[in-house]
Formats: structure tokens, sequence, C-alpha cells
């Protein structure tokens, strides 16, 4: 357990887990997602005999297990994969094998934990499967009203679980049993004590804020074909729908690591899919190849989502509820998904949608009656402000003059939330960390380099390698990009990281502009000056843009 991360007070350094993270509702969810896989798989059992015993149970991660669980498999993984799914509220007949009710409870399960929505249970699923808690009580978001406003030691059930998984990603070594014992209270009063919290042992709500601080991978709930993605998915692209891309490959039979960035390997892939597909084998991922990737896995029948409707044109209806089925659905749940939502895309507006649509109207303080009307639609097209000065170009020699310009742009505004739009995204600042965002924003304003990357670590990555035009120097200079890793080893992979621009050099000593920090005079986060240096008891690493 790490007794202190030597994180700076007050910094919003790391990324945000996703809105859906942050917001109310997801207790309900679990209730209804129990609720409905109960009836699906009492649903199978109609006019049934005498139940057979189902398979002795395997653990998935062992070589008796295929590498991918899917539909129409019968066997002791199967058996497993139900338990455990059943230990996150799915509420299955666990008889070993995988039919539409035990379809349906991956699929929920992969979208409540931003994994993508394919019904495949890969290394990824598994991984996830055993690392929330296992026979654990189903993980509850801490800022619902199902949890107490402090969460304290004694305490057992759903809020502890998620609790405890936090801790986990931050580093601590805490069972995730759902029961709030020792072990649990010394961890959550490390954990304040490095992030410059009162030391009280009490989860309320500051620990909670920043228990959610986290850098976990992109929602890779996006729909491909959804007006939330671009219409052409390229080399170099980041984020959420390229994290789906990389997941929708990986089950056609591709090996990615799904890190949300289109590199060479990538690239292949997409090739590599393509000529197998018949299409023109050409890297680029359009209407065609998205159509070729989404067949036989949209609604677990093989037909897939109906393709996505704008909500504002003519073909969908002026208010949009639960019961329909359509493209207007579709887009619907691609928005919301877009907004922090992590969807079963399946064009079905089921309790799922309805929930996570009262959710984003209660945010968005609209009338939170689960109708997608005229307002809830503007809202969930809502564009932010686009910059009021045409990008400068100039490359290198204006990274400075563009980021020192920004200085005292406020998180959540509309200035800052135009900072996503460099690597697709629309979402406000207020719901994840966007310091890397910043970063590409000033690289896209200045032509300095084609890179972009919400993630610290792409950056570090590119630039140790030699990639588009960075590289990693030990002489830095003003305009110079400069990564940090708070806890120290320079692997930048564990959400401890932070990222910025150099402003001057002095010794040992530098300032920087960053986006995502800390407001010096106290107040919202945004883009500041902040002091830094080479000797803090952190990482850093200086990225040249030449």
């Amino acid at each position: 357990m790490r007794s202190a991360l030597r994180v700076p007070a007050g910094e919003s350094h790391a990324r945000r887990r996703g809105v859906m993270d942050a917001r109310p509702g997801r207790s309900a969810r679990i209730v209804v997602f129990a609720a409905i896989t109960a009836v699906l798989s009492a649903a199978t059992l109609i006019g049934a005999g005498p139940a057979a015993a189902a398979p002795a149970p395997i653990r998935l991660t062992s070589t008796s297990c295929p590498a991918e669980i899917v539909q129409g498999q019968v066997s002791g993984c199967v058996t497993e994969l139900q338990n455990l799914l059943n230990a996150h509220g799915a509420g299955l007949t666990v008889d070993g094998e995988f039919g539409p009710g035990t379809l349906y409870a991956v699929r929920t399960y992969q979208s409540a934990t931003a994994i993508a929505v394919d019904g495949r249970v890969g290394p990824q699923t598994k991984a996830k499967l055993y690392a929330t808690g296992g026979s654990a009580p189903a993980p509850i978001t801490l800022t619902s009203s199902s949890c107490p406003a402090n969460i304290v030691q004694g305490d057992k059930g759903g809020c502890v679980t998620e609790l405890q998984r936090l801790l986990r990603h931050h580093g601590y070594a805490v069972d995730v049993d759902g029961d709030f014992g020792p072990g649990t209270a010394s961890a959550v009063r490390s954990f304040q004590s490095a992030h410059g919290l009162s030391v009280d042992g009490q989860v309320g709500s500051n620990t909670k804020r920043e228990l959610y601080d986290t850098d976990e991978s992109p929602s890779t709930g996006l729909d491909l074909r959804s007006s939330s993605c671009p219409s052409e998915i390229v080399e170099g692209q980041s984020g959420g729908c390229v994290a789906t891309l990389q997941a929708l490959l990986n089950g056609k039979g591709q090996h990615l690591s799904v890190d949300a960035e289109f590199g060479p390997l990538t690239l292949a892939a997409v090739k590599s899919f393509q000529s197998a597909s018949g299409l023109s084998a050409d890297g680029r991922v359009g209407p065609n190849t998205k159509a070729a990737l989404y067949a036989n896995i949209g609604g677990g029948g093989g037909s897939g989502a109906p393709a996505p409707v704008n909500l504002n044109s003519g073909a969908c209806p002026n208010e949009i509820v639960q019961g329909q089925r359509s493209g207007c659905v579709t887009e619907l749940q691609s928005l919301l998904n877009h907004h922090g939502a992590d969807l079963a895309v399946d064009g079905e507006f089921g309790p799922l949608t309805d929930s996570a649509v009262r959710d984003f109207q209660a945010e968005k303080g609209l009338t939170a009656d689960g109708r997608v009307g005229p307002n809830t639609k503007a809202a969930l097209y809502g564009v932010v402000t686009p910059p009021t000065s045409p990008p400068p170009g100039g490359g290198y020699g204006k990274i400075l003059e563009v980021a020192a310009a920004e200085v005292g742009t406020v998180e959540g505004s509309a200035r800052a939330n135009s900072y996503g739009a460099s690597v697709g995204l629309s979402l406000s600042t207020d719901n994840y960390a966007w310091c890397a965002v910043f970063v590409s924003w000033v690289a896209k304003q200045t032509g300095a380099t084609s890179y972009r990357n919400s993630y610290v670590s792409g950056w570090v990555r590119q630039a140790r390698a030699g990639n588009y035009h960075l590289s990693v120097t030990s002489s830095p200079q003003p305009g110079d990009i400069v990564a940090f890793d708070w806890n120290g080893g320079s692997d930048f992979d564990d959400g401890q990281e932070h990222i910025g621009i150099v402003r001057t050099v002095s010794g040992s000593t530098f300032t920087t502009v960053e986006g995502n920090t800390g407001n010096p005079n106290g107040g919202k986060d945004g883009v500041y000056i902040k002091n830094r240096g080479t000797n803090n008891g952190y990482d850093v690493v200086f990225i040249r843009v030449r």
C-alpha cells in the first residue's frame, strides 16, 4: 500500500472517471438490470423439463477456457461467467449455457464498466469481472442518493464495494468485499493525506470527488455510426471512438490493446479486417467498414442496432419515449454515451436508457421526465463555443504564445469545453481530466504536430519513440511540453499523471502553463501558471516539438 503519492494538494492532475460514475442513478439501473435479466432467464425455462446440473465452473482466465466466450457456448467457463455476472447483480439462472439472457447480462455489465458493448467475453471483460469485486455486493456510485453523505468504518454494501474498487485503482491494496474494515479505513486516510484532504477516514463529498479523479480508459460505449464519432476514423486519432473500434476489431479476431489510440497496429488490424471483409483495404474506417464491424453483434440477434438517425430530422418523433425501437433511439443512446452514460447501443429505449435520459435531464436543469423532446435534444447536441480567433499557426514557435493566451480560462466554461474538439470530445471539462486535451488543442491551433491524445501516457510514448515530430529532451526551453508522473517510476500509466507547457526555465525550477490545474486564488480549476521543479519528488519528462 502506498502511504503517500506525493501529489500536490488541490491538483486535478489525472483523468476523471466517466460521467456515469459522477452522477446519481446507477443503483437504480442495477436493480432494473437484475429484474430484467431475471425475467429473461426465467423466460427460457417456460415449458422446460427438469433442469440439468450446470457444468462445474472453470476460471475464465485458465487455458481450459477460450480466449473469447460467446453466445452459443455451453461449458464450465459459462457457468463461471454466470456466477460472476450474478455477483454483479445479473440474476441469471446458472446453467452453463450462454443464451440470450447471459448475452444481455454481459452487454449490460460491459456498458456499466466502460468496456466495448459487444457481448463477447474476451480478456478485458474477464479481467474486469475478477477485478470489480467477485462476490462483493454490486458497486453503487458514491455520489448517488443510495450512498450516505459520509461513508465510514463499519458500513457494508455496494457503496463500500465502489469505494474499495476506486482505492485499488489508486494503488491501495484493499480487499474488494463491500465491508469497510480497518484496512479500508487505513487506505482512506492514506489517500486523504496524499491528496491534501482532511485526514478523518470518512468518505465525504471531497474525498468522493478526488476518488473519481482517475485515469481509466475512455468510454467504449460509443456507436461508431453515430454523430458522436467522425464519419471516417483514421490513423492518429484517439478517444472513445477509437477504443470502440479496437474492441470491435478484437471481436472480429484481432488482438489489439484497447488503448484508444489509432496507431500502426490498429491501422494494420483495420486493413486486415477490410481485406477479409471484401472492402477496400485503405485503413480508413468509413460507413462500409463500420457496418461490417457491427454485423452480427448489435442486439444479440445478429441484425445489429438500427442505423442512427439525427434526432432533429423529420424521421424522428417530436418526443422519443420508452418502448420505442429505432435509429432515433440508436442516436439517442450514442449521444447519451458521449455525455458519459455508457449504455448498450441497441436502438431499444428500455429502462436503462430511460434512467440515463432522466439523469442527463437532471444534470442539465431540465424536467427529468424521461421524454426526449426539443429541449433535451438541443441539450444532447449542445455545441460548445468555438475559439474566438482563428488558428494562428506558426508551429513550435507559437506553442507558448497560444497556451499563455488561455491563462484564466475556467473549467466548465464554453471556452474550456471547446478544447475537447481537438480530440473529438464535446463533454464539459467539469466531467473529465483535460490537461492532455489542452495540450492537444494547442498543438492543433499551432500546427506544431499532428499528434492528438487525451492521455498523458500517449504523449510520453510517442516522444520516446520519436514519432510525430516529438522527442524527449534534457534541455527544456519555453514552448516545450512537460509531463509529470506524480508517484514516480516514469511509467505514466497508473492514473497519477499530468501535462503542461513550459513557460520559463531557471536551473532545476521552471514555470508552466497547464490546463485542468488548481486555481492559485482558489475556486474552480482551469488554465493557470504553475511553479514546478525537477527535484520535487516526482518524475518529469520534457518533450520537444520540432
